[in-house]
């Protein structure tokens, strides 16, 4: 057996988009995947930009806040993923604090493994 560690002691400042949070890599397959784990501290911030591919978003620890092109911020919890398609633009910020596993990929399809989640207020 082999333990590996992904926390924030192991991840490397982000500061491109005008972001402030920390990026620990896990793994990238030969099939054009990455996976990783993003520690944002408090009042951490994943910039306003666009995914270069589709994202999804797997919030593991913490809270906070995301959003689309439209600037309402939707607020969310451990056990909540969060997808982005390829171009949308998007922002995720923290007021206390969030551990999130990041999966980008050009083939994500989380509605086949995952039901969506009713958004309605």
């Amino acid at each position: 057996m082999k333990i590996y560690s992904f926390n924030k002691d192991n991840g490397k400042e982000i500061r491109k988009f005008n972001s402030d949070f920390k990026m620990s890599r896990i793994i990238q397959t030969k099939a054009e995947a990455h996976i990783g784990c993003m520690h944002l501290g408090e009042n951490g911030v994943i910039g306003f930009h666009q995914a270069l591919v589709p994202q999804l978003l797997l919030i593991v620890s913490g809270e906070g806040y995301v959003r689309g092109e439209i600037k309402e911020y939707v607020k969310v919890h451990p056990g909540e993923a969060v997808f982005w398609e390829k171009g949308e633009w998007h922002e995720t910020k923290t007021d206390a604090g969030l551990t999130a596993i990041v999966i980008e990929s050009e083939e994500l399809c989380p509605l086949d493994f995952m039901p969506l989640k009713n958004t309605n207020k």
